[in-house]
């Protein structure tokens, strides 16, 4: 089958499959006019690979699954090789989550404390304009602001 046949049997994209093939994961042969062309077995790998990397591994730890990748990947049990690398990715996204969670968790305090300083500083019938506006700009503006206000970037700063 030709790339855009395995493509569309696979959900992978053309650049998926030759980035693949450059990997060393999966292979074709040329034909004559020079397309690739890839086995039936192909399917299968390509799925395989999207399998493992949709679980969080990367294209270097799929290497590892390499004398597996044409059958289940997931009927045999696990090798202690397998397992290192899992736990291994596993850490690596906990670590990601992590410290993502610390950078939410400070971006919402600011948020809070900005809006909380601007809400107290406005006049109570400017408060309801910029709510009027805010609602007509679908929120949009809010937000720019809050961010401003975060970085101390404010456009509009009360004064005294």
């Amino acid at each position: 089958m030709q790339i855009g046949e395995l493509a569309l049997a696979t959900g992978a994209s053309a650049r998926a499959l030759r980035h693949y093939e450059q990997a060393g994961l999966i292979s074709s042969e040329r034909a004559h006019n020079g397309y690739r062309v890839y086995g039936e077995r192909a399917a299968v790998r390509v799925g395989n690979i999207r399998r493992l990397l949709a679980a969080g591994l990367t294209l270097e730890d799929v290497r590892t699954f390499l004398p597996c990748l044409d059958g289940d990947v997931t009927a045999g049990p696990p090798s202690a090789e397998a397992l290192r690398i899992a736990r291994e990715r596993l850490a690596v996204l906990e670590g990601r989550i992590a410290a993502q969670s610390e950078v939410r968790d400070r971006l919402a305090a600011a948020l809070e404390g900005a809006g909380a300083g601007l809400a107290r500083s406005l006049a109570p019938e400017q408060a309801g304009a910029d709510a009027a506006v805010d609602a007509a700009a679908g929120g949009r503006r809010g937000r720019a602001a809050d961010a401003a206000a975060v970085t101390g970037a404010a456009a509009v700063r009360p004064s005294g």
